[in-house]
Order: C-alpha cells, then sequence, then structure tokens
C-alpha cells in the first residue's frame, strides 16, 4: 500500500475505532493490574531502521527478564533484518503483509487470532505513527499495555488502551526512549520511568563476515562490473526511501560521486529494485566504468551488509542504509533536514550527520504522523553543500 493510503486508513478508521473501543474500556482505564512479564510481545511495524535502533532494548529486556518468552510483530518485509539481529526466536515472530489493503486486513485478522491463542501478557508498543499497532495492543488480550502517549502534548490520539503511559520525549533518541518502554513495566510513576536518561552512547555490535564472504562479494563485483578491489569503494544511497522529500538534490551526489572518481576511487549507487532508474541517472551523468549501478544489485539484507562491509566510505540520506551502516565498520555520512539526528542519528562511533535546521525542521515528527507540510522545496537538504560533504568524505578517508 502506499503510504498516504495508509495515513487515510489509519486516520480515518483509526481514530473512529480507537475512540469506541475507548468508550467501552473507560470504565477500567485507570485500573493498573501487576504485570506479570512472562510472554512479552513487541510491536515495531515502522521502517528497518527502527529494527535496529531497537537492539539495546531487546536486550536490555532480555536481561531483565531472563525466564520471560519474547515476541515481535513487525511487516512481513522486515523478517530478515529480525532474523539477523536474532531478536526473537524464528517461531515468536508475527509478520503482517502490507502490499495490498486485502492482505494487510486478512493479515491483521489472523494475527489477532494467534496473539489471543498465545496468552500474552504484556506488550510493548514502539510506535509513533500509527493507530493500528494501539488497536493491536489492547486487542491482543495482554493485561500490561506499554506505549507512548500524548498526555497534555498535541499529538496523535492513540486511544485510552494503554496501561503504562510513557511520554514521548523530542529531544531524546529514539533508541533510549524505547528502553524506558522496557523500564515503564513496573514503574509507579507518572508520567512512568521517572529517573535520570543514560548519557552513555550505546553503540550497536558489529556484524562479523568471514574472508570468505567478503571475497566471494569481491570475486562478484570484480565479475559483474570489473571492479578493480586496490581501489576504494565509495557507496552513495541518493533516494528518500518512502518519504522523498528526505532526499538530497541528486545532483550534489553526481557532484560528490565525480569528486571521487577524479581521485581513483570507485563509486557505488546503493538502493532497491525501484530505485534502479534513479541509479542510472547518476551513473550516465558520471560516464565512468568505475561509477556502478549497485541498486537491486543485493537480494538481501546480508548482501547489502557485505556490501558495506568491504566499502570504505558511504553516504546517505537519512533511512534504513545508515542504520544498517553501523552494523558494519563503514565510516557513515547521513544526510538530515525533515528529521533530526537528535532523534534518529546511526548508533555508530564512525558516523558523520549533516543537519541545517531551519525554522521549519525537523518537519516529519511524532506530532504530524511523518505528514510534512513542505512543499517538496526541501530547502533544509539543499543547504548542506557537496564541497561540505566532499571535506568530511576526505577526513574520515584519512582517518580510516
Amino acid at each position: 500500500m502506499r503510504i498516504d493510503t495508509q495515513r487515510k486508513i489509519d486516520q480515518i478508521f483509526g481514530a473512529f475505532i480507537c475512540r469506541v473501543l475507548s468508550f467501552f474500556y473507560y470504565p477500567f482505564a485507570n485500573r493498573t493490574d501487576k504485570a506479570n512479564a512472562d510472554k512479552i510481545l513487541i510491536i515495531l511495524l515502522s521502517e528497518m531502521g527502527s529494527l535496529v535502533v531497537s537492539w539495546q532494548m531487546f536486550e536490555y529486556l532480555k536481561a531483565q527478564y531472563t525466564n520471560a518468552s519474547f515476541y515481535l510483530l513487525t511487516l512481513e518485509r522486515n523478517k530478515e533484518v529480525v532474523h539477523i539481529l536474532d531478536h526473537v526466536p524464528k517461531k515468536n515472530l508475527f509478520t503482517i503483509n502490507d502490499t495490498s489493503l486485502v492482505k494487510f486486513c486478512m493479515g491483521c485478522w489472523q494475527i489477532l487470532r494467534t496473539l489471543r491463542k498465545e496468552n500474552i501478557d504484556t506488550v510493548i508498543d514502539c510506535e509513533l505513527f500509527s493507530r493500528i499497532s494501539s488497536l493491536f495492543s489492547f486487542l491482543s488480550g495482554a493485561k500490561t499495555r506499554v506505549g507512548f502517549h500524548r498526555y497534555t502534548q498535541e499529538g496523535l490520539y492513540r486511544g485510552n488502551f494503554i496501561n503504562r503511559k510513557v511520554m514521548y520525549n523530542p529531544y531524546c533518541h529514539i533508541s533510549r526512549q524505547f528502553i524506558t518502554l522496557a523500564d515503564a513495566i513496573d514503574s509507579p510513576s507518572i508520567p512512568k520511568v521517572k529517573k535520570p536518561a543514560t548519557n552513555q552512547t550505546n553503540y550497536l555490535p558489529q556484524l562479523k563476515f568471514s574472508e570468505y564472504d567478503n571475497k566471494k562479494m569481491l570475486d562478484r563485483l570484480k565479475k559483474d562490473y570489473g571492479y578493480i578491489t586496490k581501489k576504494k569503494m565509495i557507496l552513495i544511497y541518493p533516494s528518500g526511501g518512502l518519504l522523498s522529500i528526505r532526499a538530497w538534490p541528486r545532483e550534489n551526489f553526481v557532484q560528490v560521486t565525480q569528486m571521487f572518481l577524479n581521485k581513483g576511487h570507485a563509486v557505488g549507487v546503493i538502493g532497491l529494485k525501484q530505485d534502479r532508474s534513479l541509479g542510472d541517472w547518476i551513473t550516465a551523468r558520471c560516464d565512468s566504468a568505475d561509477c556502478m549501478n549497485l541498486a537491486g544489485y543485493t537480494k538481501t539484507i546480508e548482501e547489502l551488509l557485505m556490501i558495506l562491509n568491504i566499502a570504505s566510505l558511504l553516504i546517505t540520506n537519512d533511512g534504513g542504509p545508515s542504520h544498517f551502516a553501523a552494523l558494519t565498520r563503514i565510516p557513515t555520512i547521513t544526510l538530515f533536514g525533515p528529521e533530526t539526528p537528535v532523534l534518529y542519528g546511526p548508533l555508530s562511533p564512525n558516523a558523520v550527520n549533516k543537519f541545517s535546521q531551519l525554522n521549519c525542521s525537523p518537519c516529519v515528527t511524532a506530532y504530524n504522523h511523518r505528514n510534512t507540510p513542505c512543499d517538496g522545496d526541501n530547502v533544509c537538504l539543499k543547504l548542506i553543500t557537496p564541497e561540505d560533504v566532499i571535506a568530511s568524505a576526505l577526513d574520515l578517508l584519512s582517518e580510516a
């Protein structure tokens, strides 16, 4: 389904259902049963990057509730990321196909039946941008329901089902807020988890790849593109993903790519299969055998991670690749504008975030359902110059 279609369904039907169910639930809204966290379900339906930055929360929960069984509900396209990160056992992973409205509705019905059979007692709803996860939390039958709540703030109405209400904090990285959700299970305060936020920066574990895996990928690149392994490979991700407003001007990527080619490096344009035309546009303007269109080239997330692992630098718009890069050793430059690195910066010691904050940015927030009022002229990103990115890139390469 298109993201605009999802927003409309959530806005019209989601809000209505939340209000109806909240009306019947109102007499019990202030009752908070003692938590019995034996079967904990985490709901994370959003982008793959959120699953990556939630790694610390899963590790924290496993350390706090050593005898609990953990379950995860996410979209079917996120399945591989969950397996790579080993968040939950495969048998405890529930997925929904959202490629069409019919498949999505059927999947929701089947998942609810499954959750009721599992006798889930605790749900942690990690979503900010949808009401469907709130409905799953309530209809799962769990007595303990943790999730973000707007309290006195403006924001998305998600019903009155949460009995462990966590206040969303727009000044704290989302990975730490996920840990706050975990702490809220047994927190007695209102709002939940009144304790100092940790200032420690917790980076993600780096995935290890064997020499055989690296050589296999290098041989494949040499065969398909004539890649000379002695040349440093620079990767760029010029797509905005689901939100095109997050994309740096493609002409800027061409300028940066041309500079690296002039210095004798190779450049690979990464992305999904649907980004292939964008990759063709950039490679055509660079007109070099060392500029490779790798969009759609990797069939799995694991293959993408392998390419990230053997490359020397990644320059990317805000999105999944920046978070996947945090699982490898590659230095990364991430371009922010509509969203902020304060909340969504990649958890890597080798990451540099570029952010030109305007009076209107960040404009993609939890308060507007990620539906920016911008007319498409993303000045916040256009203010980040190719010269600035090139200077940071050269510094990272020299340090490496």
